[in-house]
């Protein structure tokens, strides 16, 4: 089993700042695009940015510019880092993974979610 493990969301006042954290454990063969999700209330799921293993980036037009992804390979984790935050950006943030198995099969896997909070 592959699993997802998210860190770093909170409680942060509008114009700060948060880095989300995300791991990949288990037993894989490798890990291709990692990505961020969001959900704020009331809204559909969208893609944060998502970057694959070369270092190709895609993000939202809503957070160019303020929001940063980033990975370390040799760690399996991918990063967000969160600047110029506004109440709109608060949401559930979902990491997601593909990867590849021992028989490489390549599979979606979703973290649990960390909850952001922009207050105003």
């Amino acid at each position: 089993q592959v699993h997802l493990v998210e860190s770093g969301g909170g409680l942060v006042q509008a114009g700060g700042s948060l880095r989300l954290s995300c791991a990949a454990s288990g037993i894989f063969s490798s890990i291709n695009t990692m990505g961020w999700d969001r959900q704020a209330p009331g809204k559909q799921r969208e893609l944060v940015a998502a970057i694959t293993s070369g270092g190709s980036v895609n993000s939202a037009d809503s957070v160019k510019g303020r929001f940063t992804i980033s990975r370390d390979n040799a760690k399996n984790t991918v990063y967000l880092q969160m600047n110029s935050l506004k109440p709109e950006d608060t949401a559930v943030y979902y990491c997601n993974a593909f990867i590849e198995d021992l028989l490489w099969r390549t599979l979606e896997v979703w973290g649990q979610g960390t909850l952001v909070t922009v207050s105003s």
